[in-house]
């Protein structure tokens, strides 16, 4: 059996990421695994690697489908709980709920040279200003300049404009 020590350190960039270390610290290993994770430097884990990053508003969408394919159904049964406290958290928090907005927010962003953590975090978070998301996203602050990153958030507000 082996005990698996996990570091937190607050760092970078004014405190604005935090890196999570875990390592092994079995009995005897010939070998020891660390990984680090990092945010702001767009390092996740391995198992993360071919994971997608949903929108809130992907996942608002799909739940609603289920929800009315399960309404549809003869049988009808009430959501469980975690899927009624869930709906409504991400009725909450979604920024836009129309399909077409949806996948022209993620179209768009899909062609910027954003990682797939960007993609989510910028989506979902929807800053007003460049400034703004690099201050929620610390990653953007060296990958792009200013003006792109504004150019980026001033078409997304444009997309979700017309989703109201």
């Amino acid at each position: 059996m082996s005990d698996e020590g996990i570091t937190l350190s607050s760092s970078t960039k004014g405190g604005h990421s935090a890196n999570v270390q875990h390592t092994n610290t079995g009995p005897t290993t010939s070998q020891s695994t660390e990984v680090v994770e990092d945010a702001s430097e767009l390092l996740f884990p391995d198992e993360f690697k071919d994971a997608q990053a949903l929108l809130i508003a992907e996942v608002y969408s799909l739940m609603k489908m289920n929800e009315t394919a399960r309404e549809n159904d003869n049988e009808f049964q009430l959501p469980n709980e975690v899927f009624a406290k869930t709906l409504a958290y991400t009725d909450k928090f979604a920024r836009f709920k129309k399909h077409d907005t949806i996948n022209a927010v993620r179209n768009h962003l899909m062609t910027k040279k954003l990682h797939k953590y960007e993609i989510a975090a910028l989506a979902n978070l929807c800053p007003d200003t460049a400034e703004e998301a690099c201050a929620l996203i610390p990653s953007l602050e060296t990958r792009f300049e200013e003006r792109e990153l504004e150019a980026i958030l001033t078409h997304i507000q444009s997309l979700i404009s017309y989703d109201k």
